[in-house]
């Protein structure tokens, strides 16, 4: 058995400051991955509070084993090589993250499609989080516990270096949690965030090891390593299947990709659920959802020279589609994520006169009611129409789903104005987060109406405190000069469902979105896994990957 005794001590470490710089950026690039795990799984499985909870849950288990193990392993072989060696290999894990870990939630969701029935897109995230990142942060977990070990020289001092070593981890937590989210992500995307900060893990490791002149095999072998993952994880998208994408990128808020061919160009924020804004090139209607919200400029007083306000613009369809079919319209536009309404102007010809704000929805709505209270008009005070579009699958922000938002758009509205809400997870279920956002908007509009929109799982609903609305719509559909756009708002107008409130309430204080919006999407998913768990009985493995081919 080696003589650790004997070992000759780095020089490196006759001095703590390197000791405390390991500590530094193992805190660092602890909070770096964290933050980086949240945009690898995001275009897969959300950026919900559901999904941060799973990686806070699962980093922090990592963390706990690797805490235990490092504190029993420095007992008992206190040798800093060891160390050094766990953090060049918890470095190269991290490089290969942006290129395996896209194929291993791949992976992890084609298993689960054909053993999971409930709650799919928890076991799915959850899984993908244990195998991608436990076993590179359960060996940064034991970063501190064997640094205590070794920089601490007796009972008398031990309680500054341990409170050193302390502040050194979280100095650099501090950092590792505002530089992916605000410089790194932003500037060069998740892929090269993760290796940054590996590649930050991997010199420690080099250059103790160049220090004392041992491992220089195992220091060559993570380098090259490190490299091969550095050139195979900037070559490989998260659609990493998609060969004709025109665009893929990120932003602060999203991922971003757009879609082009022949008959139309569409944005998606997300690899799993569909598609979030369509420009259709015969400028001709959509036949999604936003032909059905067309019906509301029509319901409301103004008719289709109403003035027009969109939350959560995005590339702008429902605002041309107006614009286009009803010329006096005036709109204006919020969007938060002002790389979405670049990508407008890019790929899907949004007028550069077009009005976009690049703001958060209920913010504006709040500055609205500043500007009104304080009697100025520096912005429009007031809207007969106001589109609600900022609800993706399960990523619902709360702060726009409580009563207190929507008595924010009611205030905002012209009388007899119309607010139109675009809920993309369509169920009867009285305890989905339909039948919430419903009860809640009923609580401050006296009429409330839901339509389908055919071939998709969209509900739209018009709310006015105008008991005319409907009577408008069907009286104004004649005026409507286009032949197939009368003929799909005659559909819509036969096709309103009266809503009657159930007395469910969603408030600032109390909006469990995340977990209602996932009982809705879990039996969508359900009822889509059926089909390829047929399959999979019927014909096996190669008969689903022809499916799904």
């Amino acid at each position: 058995m080696e003589n650790i005794s004997e070992k000759p001590k780095a020089p490196i470490l006759r001095q703590k400051w390197y000791l405390y710089l390991t500590e530094f950026f193992s805190g660092m690039s602890v909070m770096a991955v964290e933050l980086g795990a949240s945009r690898l799984l995001a275009p897969y499985f959300s950026s919900s509070q559901i999904v941060w909870t799973i990686i806070i849950g699962t980093i922090m288990i990592a963390m706990a084993l690797g805490n235990y193990f490092g504190g029993r392993s420095a007992d008992k072989s206190p040798d800093p090589d060891k160390l050094y060696k766990r953090i060049l290999l918890s470095a190269v894990w991290i490089a290969a993250i942006p290129f395996v870990g896209k194929f291993i939630i791949v992976g992890v969701t084609g298993l689960l499609i054909v053993t999971v029935s409930t709650n799919f897109l928890i076991w799915a995230a959850f899984l993908a989080c244990m195998v991608i990142f436990v076993f590179p942060l359960f060996l940064l977990g034991t970063v501190t516990p064997s640094l205590v070990k070794y920089t601490t020289d007796s009972l008398d001092d031990n309680g500054r270096t341990v409170g050193t070593l302390g502040a050194f981890n979280t100095v650099g937590s501090i950092i590792g949690t505002f530089a992916p989210t605000f410089i790194t992500i932003p500037a060069v995307g998740t892929a090269v965030t993760f290796l940054i900060f590996s590649g930050v893990l991997l010199l420690l490791g080099i250059v103790y090891f160049i220090s004392c002149g041992r491992c220089k095999v195992r220091t060559a072998v993570c380098t090259v390593l490190f490299i091969g993952f550095c050139i195979a994880g900037t070559t490989i998208g998260f659609a990493f299947w998609e060969k004709t994408l025109a665009y893929e990128g990120e932003s602060v808020y999203n991922y971003l990709q757009v879609k082009d061919d022949e008959r139309k160009t569409s944005l998606s924020t997300n690899v799993l659920f569909g598609v979030q804004s369509v420009y259709m090139k015969n400028g001709g209607l959509s036949y999604l959802y936003y032909d059905t919200a067309m019906a509301a400029p029509l319901m409301s007083a103004a008719g289709d020279k109403s003035s027009l306000l969109v939350l959560g613009m995005g590339t702008g369809t429902y605002a041309k589609q107006c614009s286009r079919y009803f010329p006096e319209m005036v709109m204006d536009g919020v969007e938060i994520d002002d790389r979405i309404t670049d990508l407008a102007h890019e790929y899907f010809e949004m007028d550069e006169d077009m009005n976009v704000v690049t703001y958060d929805g209920r913010a504006y709505l709040n500055a609205m009611r500043a500007e009104r209270e304080a009697g100025r008009d520096s912005i429009r005070t007031g809207y007969d129409v106001i589109m609600v579009d900022a609800y993706q699958d399960i990523t619902i922000p709360f702060q726009m789903s409580s009563k207190e938002f929507f008595t924010l758009v009611r205030d905002s509205l012209n009388e007899g104005g119309v607010m139109v809400v675009n809920m993309n997870m369509r169920s009867d279920s009285e305890d989905g987060i339909n039948a919430y956002l419903a009860d809640t908007i009923s609580s401050v509009f006296s009429e409330v109406w839901t339509a389908d929109v055919a071939g998709s799982t969209n509900r739209e609903l018009f709310a006015s405190n105008d008991p005319d609305m409907i009577k408008r719509l069907t009286q104004n559909i004649g005026t409507v000069g286009d032949e197939e756009l009368r003929s799909l708002l005659t559909d819509v107008s036969s096709s309103l469902v009266h809503y009657r409130d159930g007395g469910r309430r969603l408030t600032d204080d109390n909006a469990p979105v995340e977990l209602l919006g996932m009982r809705v999407i879990d039996g969508i998913i359900s009822r889509e896994l059926e089909y390829y768990k047929r399959i999979y009985e019927e014909k096996g493995l190669s008969g689903l990957l022809d499916a799904a081919g």
